[in-house]
């Protein structure tokens, strides 16, 4: 594989446009003989297929499960060992806030827990967003601080905040203050690091008041913490690959990634028909768009396999519209799969299409899992799929004499 710098140095400037549509969670298992993309009815992606190239990529390694920030890093171009975001920095950037080196950020999410404790749901029953927003309200009024260190509350979507600890003397070198499963109890943040002492004490604190203050707001009764994170070293986009890049996104943490490599977060709508739209408003003022559509993600973590399958029929609804835009270059996949049959992301390498003059002509017939498995491109590593984009978009020179 190409290093940064190699690839840096046969970046060529061309006026060609790459569009790049994440269907979050993207692949699945097979339930009763098919996966959620072989039963979904999907005229325009299998007539895409026919003038496109196809392969599996993996996002991170074979065999390991990706979070989402790994997984969209990789697709972005940047190596996701070498560049590990934690997942509080991206929420805090997508909800709008602006960090500093004496910050440490974290995702939380509302939870339910019983009179034992005991976490029976760990999203609080996907609440509404303005009931999201009344309940932070409530946490900033009667928790502006833990001893010497300030808190900054901001709500994210349905049951998702992000809150920063604002202080001296703070380490991100925390495991996470969430057991990731229901029927456990809440766990405290421990230190990874002797110098994440203070820092766990702080966090411990807040999620007690937490509890305290939200004791009679059933279901969002308390709250978990993950992904404590400072601010890293990460260079942009135009730095990397030369790209005036764009970002269409709903989710904070989504927004937070495409901030984080440099991309310009446009202002759009609830629905991807508002995503598209905002798209084509802006279309000619950048050459790098990233798209992104949640649903596939929550269906699939949510198990529900029939409405996984409505949510990819309702993207290639709009393939059309998007093909219509002319892109030099199109690419579809996703950040990691996201089985139904699982209820989680997991390992299994992402389906991956690209379309262009210069991707020559596959023989498969469908865009699904087992079709990509056999496609001219065949399994590869996601970070490379940045170069692919590049090189469909005439933006790299020859390598060597």
């Amino acid at each position: 594989m190409l290093t940064e710098e190699m690839i840096s140095a046969l970046i060529q400037k061309t006026d060609s446009k790459i569009l790049l549509l994440v269907m979050d969670g993207l692949g699945g298992l097979a339930v009763n003989g098919k996966s959620e993309m072989e039963t979904a009815v999907t005229p325009n992606f299998d007539a895409l297929v026919k003038t496109s190239a196809v392969g599996l990529a993996d996002p991170v390694s074979p065999g390991i499960t990706p979070g989402s920030g790994p997984g969209h890093l990789a697709i972005f171009g940047y190596d996701p060992l070498k560049y590990q975001i934690g997942r509080g920095v991206l929420e805090a950037l997508g909800a709008g806030l602006e960090m500093t080196h004496r910050d440490v950020a974290a995702r939380g999410n509302f939870c339910t827990i019983d009179s034992g404790d005991v976490i029976t749901d760990r999203r609080a029953g996907r609440m509404a967003t303005a009931i999201n927003k009344k309940l932070c309200a409530k946490l900033k009024r009667e928790i502006p601080a833990i001893d010497d260190v300030q808190l900054i509350i901001q709500p994210g979507i349905e049951h998702r905040f992000s809150v920063l600890f604002r202080g001296d003397d703070l380490d991100d070198r925390l495991t996470d203050a969430d057991p990731q499963k229901e029927g456990k109890k809440r766990i405290p943040a421990e230190t990874l690091d002797p110098a994440a002492k203070k820092t766990a004490v702080i966090v411990n604190k807040f999620l007690e008041r937490v509890k305290e203050v939200l004791r009679e707001d059933h279901p969002a009764n308390a709250a978990i913490l993950r992904g404590f994170a400072k601010y890293p070293a990460i260079p942009s986009m135009h730095t990397r690959f030369g790209l005036r890049a764009a970002a269409i996104a709903t989710y904070p943490m989504y927004r937070g990634l495409a901030k984080l490599v440099g991309m310009e977060v446009l202002k759009t709508g609830d629905t991807f028909a508002d995503e598209i739209q905002t798209l084509r408003q802006h279309f000619s003022s950048y050459d790098f768009f990233y798209l992104h559509y949640k649903k596939t993600d929550s269906y699939g973590e949510d198990g529900n396999f029939e409405m996984k399958v409505k949510s990819i029929e309702e993207v290639d609804r709009h393939i059309p519209e998007l093909l219509s835009l002319d892109a030099e270059v199109f690419a579809i996949t996703g950040d990691h799969s996201s089985p139904s049959a699982l209820k989680a992301h997991s390992w299994h390498p992402s389906p991956f299409l690209l379309h262009s003059k210069y991707c020559g002509v596959d023989v498969v017939g469908r865009f699904t899992e087992r079709e990509c498995a056999r496609g001219v491109l065949g399994k590869f590593q996601a970070v490379e799929e940045m170069t692919l984009m590049l090189a469909n978009a005439l933006k790299l020179k020859k390598y060597g004499a």
